[in-house]
């Protein structure tokens, strides 16, 4: 088993010159530096602590800051309680305490040493006396890193893990050995995964060994937990590189286990190593086609497309490979992964949706479509339609830049189609030129299927032939009721 890790010995004078150097990299919050004054006076110590000092360090914007103190949780509640602002105790039997100053939701957490049963990730909560301690129990040591807040301004930096160097080294390491880490709580394999995202840091060999051996212990967390972390990671900087750990390292099979499946399909173009080589790329390039900052259906959506084609792949006659209606499997297959994830409804039919939808651009050919089959298409996509446009267009991957170039050409033709039926019809809001209450007033019948079937009846008409006009309408209408007996 590797040994836990430990900072390099220093001489003691130039290790506090490199830690006054520290100091003055970390903006400290006026918020925090009351907070320490009020500990102070009553005797007790006061640390940020964690991802706000990593983050600060990184000069990340902050707006949650973590603190941890030598005072029991009760002591933190009657401080707090003496500025009379917003207290809140949910997580009190694990020593911790939330309020809120300012811009900041804050949490303070008495130290602990806290031991794991290793069955579930609960600790069996132990307070600590010492902020080492504390720091030891962390995950990462570039999240054991603390900052003392001293009335005077004479702030100390604490790192007895090498969190520092780490973070300068862009390694993500363990303070404690990874195996103790991740059996206390197996969640951190994925956090892991997800500061690869975020930060774009490289986990230790040990780390990646640790995972491997032990991804398996994953299934010991609650979907909910699992799916926070997976959102945050697919929303970094970097969650090509986070996905690629997952899958090497076998996480993937407890998350998202039709991504690695299809490691297993080859395109059927026969132009790329695998599906899932592919949809990497269909993702970054989707990323590269945000404007309103990271777009969690999209990105889901690019990554997940083609999970529908290694249970359609097909070899034909001719040698070459099929994946017939894998949109369809596709999307099937993402509503059930999603809803295991426990993804919010509205995220699980939008994602499935677009699966759904990618393939259809290309009945599009070089433009044969009429304009109801552009009307149904944007009446389908309804507000994913931007969306749509996205990731059909970053579903290009081909090395063939003519072919590229064509079908991109393509794609804005049928952007200019519905552009030009969007200035003649309200192509977003499609709907028959006959309400409901009209049917019923018009045919004399009361509310019932029938209403529903003469409403469909007109929609289609609408979307086949654009607007009709009331009188056209109604006479429409008629001609139905008089087919149907009416």
């Amino acid at each position: 088993m590797s040994p836990a890790v430990s900072a390099p010995a220093v001489d003691p004078e130039l290790q506090r010159a490199q830690e006054n150097a520290v100091v003055q990299l970390i903006a400290v919050p006026p918020v925090a530096e009351e907070l320490a004054a009020e500990f102070a006076a009553a005797g007790h110590r006061l640390y940020l602590v964690g991802g706000s000092v990593r983050d600060a360090l990184l000069q990340r914007p902050v707006s949650d800051l973590d603190f941890t103190t030598d005072a029991r949780p009760e002591q933190v509640v009657a401080l707090l309680k003496a500025r009379r602002g917003p207290i809140w105790d949910t997580g009190i039997e694990f020593g911790t305490v939330g309020t809120k100053r300012g811009d900041y939701s804050i949490e303070i957490t008495t130290f602990r040493s806290d031991a794991y049963d290793r069955v579930s990730r609960n600790p069996v909560v132990a307070f600590g006396d010492s902020i080492e301690d504390d720091l030891r129990r962390r995950d990462f040591t570039v999240n054991a890193m603390a900052l003392e807040l001293v009335p005077d301004g004479q702030h100390r930096f604490v790192d007895p893990f090498g969190g520092l160097a780490a973070l300068a080294a862009g390694t993500l390491d363990t303070p404690a050995t990874p195996e103790e880490s991740f059996a206390d709580d197996p969640l951190r394999m994925l956090r892991a995964a997800r500061f690869v995202s975020q930060l774009g840091l490289t986990p230790a060999p040990r780390v990646v060994t640790a995972m491997t051996e032990m991804a398996g212990q994953l299934s010991r967390i609650t979907r909910e937990r699992v799916q926070a972390e997976l959102t945050k990671l697919i929303l970094g900087q970097h969650p090509r590189r986070a996905i690629e750990l997952m899958v090497d390292t076998g996480l993937a099979e407890d998350v998202l286990p039709e991504v690695p499946a299809m490691r297993l399909a080859i395109d059927e173009h026969m132009q790329h190593k695998d599906v899932y080589t592919h949809s990497l790329v269909v993702m970054e390039q989707a990323i590269e086609r945000e404007t309103d900052g990271p777009d969690l259906v999209l990105r889901l959506a690019a990554l997940l497309h083609d999970i529908g084609k290694p249970a359609t792949r097909r070899k034909e006659p001719d040698g070459r490979v099929s994946f017939h209606h894998h949109e369809v499997v596709g999307a099937k297959m993402v509503r059930k992964r999603l809803r295991e994830l426990r993804y919010p409804k509205q995220i699980v039919d939008d994602v499935a949706q677009l699966v759904f939808l990618h393939l259809r651009f290309h009945g599009y050919g070089k433009g044969e479509w009429t304009d109801s089959a552009v009307r149904r298409y944007v009446t389908d996509a309804g507000s994913l339609l931007d969306r749509l446009h996205k990731l059909v267009r970053s579903d290009c991957t081909t090395r063939n830049k003519r072919r590229a170039a064509a079908l991109q050409r393509s794609y804005d033709s049928l952007e200019e189609r519905i552009a030009a039926l969007r200035a003649k019809e309200e192509l977003d809001a499609i709907r028959p030129d006959l309400d409901g209450n009209q049917i019923m007033e018009i045919l004399g019948i009361s509310p019932g299927p029938l209403v529903g079937k003469a409403y469909k009846h007109l929609l289609a008409l609408r979307m086949e032939r654009g607007p009709l006009g009331h009188d056209e309408a109604v006479a429409e209408l008629k001609r139905w009721a008089a087919d149907h007996g009416l």
